[in-house]
Order: structure tokens, then C-alpha cells, then sequence
């Protein structure tokens, strides 16, 4: 499935985004959704807590033996998962043993919205990463290369408390930039920015009236 972008300045970003929101070019192939999920917070909140009560979230361990300081879980036809031998996506949750919830309906409608709005048009996700963020946690420079199909794009959605999201280059030592989000922001990359090195610098402490003392992150991918 291949990504699509306009060529002209009027139709850049595709369809517009909701009023009140902003898309802002990041890299090429790469744009910040202002405020585009911001009236589907609440649903998207309650989606999320079906999904974990599933699907628990849970402290994944890295191949190395780290212990993520984010607590995760997945939703969709496939889920990412790491542990002492390796990263991988399964169709089937490691601590349950059944498959991953599906994806929720309100899931799907702002991941393709949002994919539509920077220009990748025909973006289907199959699989949606869930992470919970706490005060100083973080996710360090990394590159979402387990999918098969990199023409599709990655979409993700911020909810909760604002966070400064990382975003360099083709290189792990190539200085990332440093982007603050807010709840309802959504970034969009793909294209030749699909492999960038993209992380969170770590979470300061606050009270966020939809998720409490906690940042959530949606990250919408096309893995099969």
C-alpha cells in the first residue's frame, strides 16, 4: 500500500483538518496534526479501556534485558512485542494467549483521517501500539522498522499530558528535534522520513483532566 501526497501547496496536507486545528510541515513526508483528535479524546479514552481491560498493559523487556519505563499493550489484527528474543509482531497477546482486541471503529476513523489529512490517503492500519506514559518516563531514539510494508506511513496520537517528542533523522547520531505536543495532537510520518529516529524525552510530572498523571500514545501502523 503505497502513501500519497499533493503536489501543490492548496493540497499538501490532502483533506482539511478539523477546525481549529493546524497542520504544521515537519520534515518532507512528515507533518503535525494540531489539535485534530481533540473532539474525539473522550471516545478514544474509553476505547482505550476496553482494549486494557483485555489487554493489560504491561513493562515489555528489551532483547538486552531493559525493563521499558512505558507501560504498553496492542490492539488490531497484530501487536508489537519485545522481549529476550527480540522484536516481533504477534496475532496473539503473550499474556492472555488470545488475540489482540480489534480495532476499535473510532481508532480506525482518526487514524485514516489523519494519514488523509498529510497526504496518505489510502492508509489502513492493522495494528495500534497503546502506550501509557508516567512522570519521567521515556522512549529513547528508535526506528519502527518491524512492519513489512514501509510505504504506509505511521500516525501518532497524543492524549494526556503534553510531552516533548523527538524527531531526527536517518541516523541514530543526527540530533532530533524537539516538538512539544498537546492532547490531540497527531504526527504523521512516512515516505522518506519513514525511518527517521523518533523517541520522547522524558515525562515531567502534571494532572491532565482526561488521563490523570498520565500521557497515553496511539501508534497507528500497517505491520502485515
Amino acid at each position: 500500500m503505497k502513501g500519497r501526497r499533493g503536489g501543490a501547496t492548496g493540497d499538501l496536507f490532502g483533506s482539511a483538518p478539523p477546525a481549529g486545528a493546524g497542520a504544521e510541515p515537519l520534515a518532507e513526508g512528515a507533518t503535525i496534526l494540531r489539535r485534530f483528535a481533540e473532539a474525539a479524546a473522550p471516545a478514544l479514552v474509553e476505547a482505550i479501556e476496553r482494549v486494557v481491560a483485555a489487554a493489560p498493559f504491561r513493562h515489555m523487556v528489551t532483547p538486552g534485558g531493559y525493563t521499558m519505563s512505558i507501560a504498553m499493550t496492542n490492539c488490531g489484527r497484530l501487536g508489537w512485542v519485545t522481549d529476550r528474543s527480540g522484536y516481533r509482531y504477534t496475532t496473539t497477546d503473550p499474556t492472555t494467549r488470545r488475540p489482540w482486541p480489534a480495532l476499535p471503529a473510532v481508532f480506525r476513523d482518526v487514524a485514516t483521517r489523519a494519514a488523509a489529512a498529510a497526504g496518505f490517503a489510502e492508509f489502513e492500519p492493522d495494528a495500534c501500539l497503546i502506550n501509557r506514559y508516567e512522570p519521567r518516563a521515556r522512549l529513547s531514539l528508535h526506528q519502527d522498522r518491524n512492519e513489512r510494508d514501509f510505504s504506509a506511513p505511521i500516525v501518532s496520537v497524543s492524549l494526556g499530558l503534553r510531552a516533548v517528542f523527538l524527531f531526527g533523522g536517518a541516523r541514530r547520531q543526527d540530533r532530533p528535534r524537539r516538538i512539544r505536543l498537546e492532547s490531540g495532537d497527531v504526527v504523521v510520518w512516512g515516505g522518506p522520513t519513514r525511518l527517521a529516529f523518533h523517541g520522547v524525552a522524558p515525562l515531567p510530572d502534571g494532572e491532565h483532566p482526561l488521563t490523570g498523571r498520565h500521557r497515553i500514545n496511539l501508534t497507528f501502523r500497517k505491520a502485515g
